[in-house]
């Protein structure tokens, strides 16, 4: 394993304090209970939290700031935060306007968050991302959140900007995730530095498909394919799901594991755009990079979301955080 790190014990404290002084005009660091926070916390709107293990930056820390997060909690590497995180991060940018806290379907941060909101007193609402398709929807414990969760997280976090109340932040969150679908792709697996080696092993010749961002094998193990069938794949399933009609507005969202270059993201996006447009989809907004990663992991994800003109609006509203930054 080769990457650039002291300790294992010590690598995350290490990287947020990176963060903080990098980007200390926008967030401030809470290292006991480790949270991130905005700056100028908007005493009068309801507070948008998330989190999630580390590894997948700049998912979630990267997102905090004016237009979207008020806080994020960073657990250790695919490990969920712990729900004092959580509730100190609550009380730190929460108000009477309440607490929208948005959360990846995944077990340990189902559990925290639940405990969590359950401890704080103000008023406070969940809104549960599931958005991988690669799982049915009978999957025992549901849907993965993956990179669909950004999507959400933008659009509500907008919205709780121009003022929305806590119930009506819920219903819109949980109505863009219901109209977000995602899928991944996976070349190699990633090395989470406490294991030392990756978490599966495919050969040169195979790809993974399906695949979570903790690691997690797919749902099959492929011949690896040309770009054009590995799109057409993906994005058979978000189509079959979402089932959007020649016409409908959407955002198309091109995602990076952290280790697949630029050049190749962008000609995915170019294919999963000839995809939907053969089927006369209007494409009105785009999002092409490493926003949801999987630490080293060489791969990708395509996540569509059907837009309307209030969601569109929302998407278009001024944004500064770390990592998604415009209008500002």
């Amino acid at each position: 394993m080769k990457k650039f790190i002291n300790q294992v014990d010590t690598l995350l404290d290490e990287s947020l304090n990176g963060f903080a002084k990098a980007h200390g005009d926008i967030i401030q660091l809470n290292s006991q209970p480790r949270f991130v926070q905005r700056l100028n916390i908007n005493t009068h709107k309801v507070a948008l939290i998330s989190g999630g293990g580390s590894g997948h930056e700049p998912l979630h820390t990267g997102f905090v700031g004016v237009g979207m997060l008020d806080a994020a909690c960073a657990g250790q590497v695919f490990t969920s935060p712990t729900p004092d995180q959580m509730l100190a991060a609550a009380q730190a940018v929460g108000s009477e306007a309440g607490v929208l806290f948005i959360v990846k379907n995944y077990a340990g941060d189902v559990m925290n968050f639940e405990i969590a909101a359950e401890m704080l007193e103000c008023p406070n609402a969940t809104v549960l991302i599931d958005d991988d398709v690669s799982l049915p929807k009978t999957h025992s414990t549901g849907r993965r959140g993956v990179a669909g969760t950004l999507i959400v997280e933008k659009i509500v976090g907008a919205a709780a900007e121009n003022g929305a109340d806590l119930a009506a932040c819920k219903a819109l969150g949980d109505r863009v995730n219901a109209a977000t679908a995602s899928m991944g792709v996976a070349l190699n697996s990633c090395t989470v530095p406490a294991l030392g080696h990756p978490t599966f092993t495919i050969s040169d010749t195979e790809m993974e498909m399906g695949v979570g961002i903790h690691g997690e094998r797919g749902h099959d193990t492929l011949p690896l394919a040309s770009a054009s069938e590995i799109v057409e794949h993906l994005a058979s399933a978000i189509d079959a799901e979402l089932q959007p009609k020649a016409g409908q507005a959407v955002l198309l969202h091109v995602n990076g594991f952290g280790a697949t270059p630029l050049m190749e993201l962008y000609l995915i996006y170019e294919l999963a755009a000839q995809f939907w447009q053969a089927r006369g989809v209007n494409i009105v907004r785009s999002l092409v990079g490493n926003y949801t990663t999987s630490i080293d992991m060489a791969g990708c994800s395509i996540t569509l979301t059907l837009m309307d003109d209030e969601l569109l609006a929302l998407w278009d509203a001024p944004v500064h955080t770390a990592a998604l930054r415009w209008g500002c």
